[in-house]
């Protein structure tokens, strides 16, 4: 099957992570990778303003170049990871140059990323999305009849075992992490955590963490995030990783259930703290695979328990890291994937 992929490669980035995968699994690949052509990753204002000012012409250059590549490369499938920066008109192209056309959604809401995603969404022959709820809210919102559920998975050439230095583990080690950006539900939980375990040893790492105005995070918080190799490390210097989950925002109608971090952290080999709900626990065993809470109050209840049994950790950390190894990969969600393709018509 020749697939046109389009979304970052980034190391560390989910996307990328899905198209080695679907290579490994005997796809031909063409990847347009729109960190080549827009600038996402500036943090002063002057740049940012900048940014702002160029980002049609960028996006215009991204769009000529896709074009280009279908002349070239002549897919049969389009697959296009979140899709922020396609424009309907380069997938009009595509469809008039016999490619089905496919994408692959990770986020909650479909409107909460401009206006090029709801623009192309009726063009897309079929949607992936990583939330169960984001089947009906597509058909709800935008009447889509072929969108298929199919949750995050990690990436076994980032999440995985290493080994761990001495400064790593000055750097990194710490009793919890949370990996992840900010959100004000975020910020709450973490204050609670620290409030009933004031001596505990905790470390925040993410974008956005400069929002929070909690003085007794401060301490806690890096002030940056950890991608790739280093987000493996960061996992495994942890002796609890915590799966704190996004609220609800505009454009959809639930918050996050599971997310990436729900099969990174087992992947990399670490305890996974994460929050309970009816989708989250049907991954991993409770108190066999993973640990879980409800509410921030069991959060930090529940970090107290698992760091005084250290033997009981241990033992559930592995045991999480080998379903992960036997049923998460990006490798096994690849196969899904290249199956509703072919359903849909591609080769």
């Amino acid at each position: 099957m020749r697939i046109l992929a389009i979304g970052p490669l980034w190391r560390g980035s989910n996307a990328g992570g899905l198209f080695r995968a679907l290579s490994r699994q005997g796809c031909l690949l063409e990847v347009m990778d729109e960190f080549y052509y827009i600038s996402l990753l500036t943090k002063t204002k002057s740049t940012k303003i900048l940014e702002r000012l160029i980002r049609p012409l960028q996006e215009e250059e991204f769009n000529i170049a896709i074009r280009k590549k279908i002349e070239l490369f002549s897919p049969e499938v389009v697959l296009v990871y979140k899709g922020a920066f396609v424009r309907p008109e380069t997938l009009e192209f595509a469809k008039s140059k016999g490619c089905r056309l496919a994408l692959f959604y990770p986020d909650v809401s479909m409107t909460f990323h401009g206006k090029n995603i709801p623009a192309c969404i009726p063009l897309y022959e079929l949607i992936f999305t990583t939330k169960t709820f984001g089947v009906k809210d597509l058909k709800d919102t935008f009447g889509v009849k072929k969108a298929y559920f199919i949750p995050h998975g990690f990436d076994p050439e980032i999440h995985r075992k290493l080994e761990v230095s001495d400064t790593d583990m000055k750097r990194f080690g710490c009793d919890v992490s949370f990996i992840g950006t900010w959100s004000p539900k975020k910020e709450q939980w973490l204050t609670v955590l620290k409030q009933k375990l004031s001596g505990i040893d905790l470390k925040i790492w993410g974008e956005q963490w400069f929002k929070s105005s909690t003085d007794s995070l401060k301490s806690s918080i890096q002030y940056t995030g950890v991608v790739g190799d280093l987000y493996a490390i960061a996992i495994q210097c942890s002796k609890i990783n915590l799966g704190i989950l996004s609220e609800k925002v505009s454009g959809a109608s639930s918050g996050d259930l599971i997310t990436s971090r729900t099969f990174h952290i087992p992947g990399s080999s670490g305890f996974m703290l994460h929050e309970r709900n009816e989708e989250s626990v049907l991954y991993f065993k409770e108190k066999a695979e993973a640990g879980f809470f409800g509410d921030a109050e069991e959060m930090a209840s529940a970090t107290q328990y698992y760091l005084e049994h250290e033997q009981e950790r241990l033992t559930i950390k592995e045991a999480g890291y080998q379903r992960a190894l036997r049923e998460h990969s990006l490798d096994e969600r690849a196969k899904v994937v290249i199956g509703q393709l072919k359903l849909l018509g591609a080769a």
